[in-house]
């Protein structure tokens, strides 16, 4: 039995590492589309913070923003909010808001 809980929680904590690359992939390619370093976001909203190791493997896998899909920014905003990310979506709405201004 304990057997079957080891390998469970290894696969919850495998799935949520591979969602956790997803959703800073989605935030760092949205940065890129809009003409924006995601580090320095990150660092906005996380003053305090080190930069993640996943931001920086996933910036790896950015594209520029002629090669990139849009992302809508509801989109983004709901992935960052599902993984508790209210300071960082506070600053990419800011952003937002004024990028429409330009």
């Amino acid at each position: 039995m304990k057997e079957k809980k080891k390998v469970l929680e290894q696969k919850v904590t495998e799935i949520y590492k591979q969602d956790t690359n997803a959703m800073v992939l989605v935030f760092a390619q949205w940065c890129i589309n809009h003409g924006l370093d995601p580090v320095s976001v990150y660092e906005e909203a996380y003053p305090e913070q080190t930069i993640p190791v996943e931001l920086k493997s996933m910036l790896a896998l950015t594209v520029p923003k002629e090669e990139a899909g849009d992302i809508a920014l509801e989109m983004l905003m709901n992935v960052l909010l599902a993984f508790d990310n209210e300071r960082l979506a506070a600053v990419v709405q800011q952003k937002a808001e004024a990028i429409k201004k330009r």
